[in-house]
């Protein structure tokens, strides 16, 4: 396999950034929303659940004693 020099890969990155298409800040604004809404949505479910968990634990500790 062929060595390429240091520029030429430079160029080569150049080359194939200039094909990317990059989100509009619209876009990258909604999906960080949308990332922060869903987070939001998974704590609070995950802390219902922990809660859950954690009154049946105390309740079994409870009746053991």
């Amino acid at each position: 396999m062929a060595k390429t020099t240091p520029i030429e890969f430079i160029n080569q990155v150049k080359a194939e950034t200039a094909k990317v298409t990059w989100p509009s800040w619209k876009e990258t604004w909604m999906t960080g929303l949308m990332v922060v809404i869903m987070t939001t949505i998974l704590a609070l479910f995950f802390l219902g659940v922990d809660s859950f968990f954690q009154a049946v634990v105390n309740t079994l500790l409870k009746l053991a004693q």
